[in-house]
Formats: structure tokens, C-alpha cells, sequence
């Protein structure tokens, strides 16, 4: 399965991305400048975190211009898999990909740290390795990962098995005390409603071997390897 990973300037984790996808997966990847416009060789794509174009004006605004994008939009609609990691995640929000904004972390600071998830759908192509209830331990880097949606929004995205991750406590609780970032109903990662994008602001190419200190992000990541067909739409 060939990956293509976007680079933007401001872009840094895309040597990490590409590391876990060759070295960990052993899966071919390379990266794919931001103006480029064809991505028609890769079977799945990943916007990685970082600071696109610096983050100016917010987190993903000026990224989402790039000629690259209308290449993602292209591909997703298609039905081919799109993965955003925090600064990615924040690009495909800004860019219509999937639903809601990101704010300001809660207390207005840079967070870095380890956190809890706990798997809410485990039927789509991005987290069928796990099973809804687990939890799994990933890190965070980011400064507007306050991920919001109007009532409207939420309550259709809960109907309809969107909401893929929940920041936890490490029994899976959802308690306000686990919740990093002020993100609302402690969303911490969200698919789009055919299911095939995906995204979500803890690290998964960071806890990927043992080494790391933990491999659960290893799972998120192989389930984009399992070729075996998902029904049509969020929870098939």
C-alpha cells in the first residue's frame, strides 16, 4: 500500500510519518510537496503535524489554499483514505474535509504530553484494529487542538459514529479532569461521514514501537493496511 505525505513549509513531522510508514509498517511512502497536484499512485494520504505556513492567522488557514489540497479534496472524494495528525487534523478542518473548528487550547498554553483515548467507533477503516471501550495512550503537541462544533453538528456526528476517539483517564472514564485541551465532550479525534477521513490531534506516528514508550498509535496506523472492504458510510 503506497502513502503519500503532504509536506507544507512549517511541516515537521513528516520525517517521523515517513519513518513509521517504511521502517515500522514496511509499507512504500514518500513525500508529496504542497504544490503538488496529483496524488493518483497513492492508496491512502497523510497530513502530518507540524506549523503549516506558520500557523498564521490560525492553525491551517492558509494551508488549506495550497494546490495540494484540491488534489485531497479530489481523493477523498473518491472515497480513498485521508488521515490528519494535529496540524493536519487542523489543515482538513479549515479545509471542509471534516466538520467543526479548532480553538485555543483551555488556558491559552502550548500543551506536550502524554493522554488516554478512548475508542468510540471501532468500525471504520482507521481504528478496526481496536475495540470500542479501549484505551490507548498517545502524545500531544499543539496550542489550538480545543476542537468545537455548533449542537446541530454534534448531535448528528454522534448519531452518526463520527466521534472515533475521546480524550480519558487512563480506566476510560470520560471526566473533565482528562480532557487536555477544553475540546468539546472531550472529542479528540473525528471522521467525516462517508468514514474515509480522518482526523485527529494526538501523535500516532509517535507511539508506534515500544521504544517510544508505547505502540498503541502503531494500531490506528495498521489499520489503514487491512484492505478488507468497510460498508458504505460511518459505522459499517
Amino acid at each position: 500500500m503506497r502513502f503519500g505525505i503532504v509536506v507544507f513549509p512549517g511541516t515537521n513531522c513528516d520525517a517521523d510519518t515517513l519513518w513509521v510508514i517504511r521502517e515500522v509498517l514496511q509499507q512504500p511512502a514518500e513525500p508529496v510537496w504542497h504544490e503538488d497536484t496529483d496524488l493518483s499512485s497513492y492508496d491512502a494520504v497523510i497530513l502530518p503535524g507540524g506549523f503549516a505556513h506558520g500557523d498564521y492567522l490560525r492553525a491551517g488557514a492558509i494551508a488549506h489554499f495550497s494546490p495540494v489540497m484540491g488534489a485531497v479534496q479530489e481523493f477523498a472524494a473518491a472515497g480513498k483514505p485521508v488521515l490528519g495528525i494535529c496540524n493536519g487534523f487542523q489543515v482538513l478542518v479549515e479545509a471542509g474535509l471534516l466538520p467543526g473548528a479548532m480553538l485555543r487550547n483551555a488556558g491559552l498554553r502550548f500543551l506536550c504530553k502524554d493522554v488516554h483515548l478512548r475508542v468510540e467507533n471501532a468500525d471504520t477503516r482507521f481504528t478496526r484494529t481496536c475495540h470500542v471501550g479501549d484505551v490507548l495512550r498517545l502524545p500531544i503537541a499543539h496550542n489550538e487542538g480545543a476542537y468545537y462544533a455548533d449542537p446541530g453538528t454534534l448531535a448528528r456526528m454522534n448519531e452518526q459514529g463520527q466521534v472515533l476517539l475521546r480524550y480519558c483517564d487512563r480506566e476510560g472514564h470520560i471526566t473533565p479532569d482528562s480532557n487536555p485541551n477544553g475540546s468539546i465532550e472531550n472529542i479528540a479525534g473525528i471522521c467525516n461521514e462517508a468514514g474515509n477521513v480522518f482526523g485527529l490531534m494526538p501523535h500516532p506516528e509517535r507511539a508506534a514501537e515500544p521504544l517510544l514508550g508505547s505502540a498503541d498509535g502503531r494500531l490506528l496506523l495498521e489499520a489503514l493496511l487491512d484492505r478488507a472492504p468497510v460498508l458504505a458510510g460511518v459505522g459499517g
